[in-house]
């Protein structure tokens, strides 16, 4: 797979997670992501997954692995990711009936998106909002 397919997004955050099966189901189940790749080892750790969320995806695995995107990474978290959505109040109300720390309540901010920014289990920052920025042209 390469980000030239059509429709790829050629930015994808990548998160390591203590524990990576709670990550996808609080990413799945509170925040509304698809999972659409889970790769395990033989004892159920997740070495790879991808959850796509509109036209973007984020891939994570598991801290503890020993891999070298890990070592290269070290204590490198909390990480901040910004995620457009539509609706940032059904979205909002959401993650709060899943029980999600929001850290940013639900704004109108002065460059026009309304957004919110919630905690992971991991402590990785995620905002989600109608700020919507342009990709670099040439």
């Amino acid at each position: 797979m390469t980000g030239e397919a059509a429709g790829a997004p050629t930015f994808c955050p990548t998160l390591l997670y203590r524990d990576a099966k709670a990550a996808v189901k609080q990413l799945t189940e509170a925040f509304g992501f698809t999972q659409s790749a889970l790769y395990e080892s033989e004892d159920g750790t997740v070495l790879h997954a991808e959850l796509a969320f509109g036209n973007g995806v984020v891939m994570l695995g598991s801290k503890g692995s020993g891999g070298a995107y890990e070592k290269a990474l070290g204590d490198g978290s909390p990480v901040g990711v910004y995620a457009t959505v539509a609706d940032p109040d059904a979205h909002h109300r959401r993650a709060e009936q899943a029980g999600v720390e929001i850290v940013l309540p639900l704004t109108d901010q002065d460059y026009g998106s309304r957004e919110y920014t919630a905690r992971d289990l991991e402590g990785n920052l995620w905002t989600f909002g109608t700020y919507a920025p342009a990709a670099p042209q040439g």
